[in-house]
């Protein structure tokens, strides 16, 4: 389950990078700036979850306790 999550989350951030390209062509620059900054936090926290700590083991992999 957790791996379709994360799976949307990547997809979503490069549609808000294509969206962000759009809106800043068509002058709205606040928008796409922002869209910017959200598809930067969507990678840090699948970045977060996906990348392994020392020991290897990433938080997208362990079991709930």
């Amino acid at each position: 389950m957790s791996d379709t999550i994360l799976s949307i989350l990547v997809l979503a951030a490069f549609a808000m990078v294509i969206g962000a390209v759009a809106w800043w062509r068509r002058g709205m620059r606040k928008q796409a700036a922002l869209m910017l900054v959200l598809a930067l936090v969507i990678a840090g926290n699948v970045a977060i979850w996906v990348i392994p700590d020392r020991n290897g083991d990433a938080p997208a992999n362990s079991e709930p306790k």
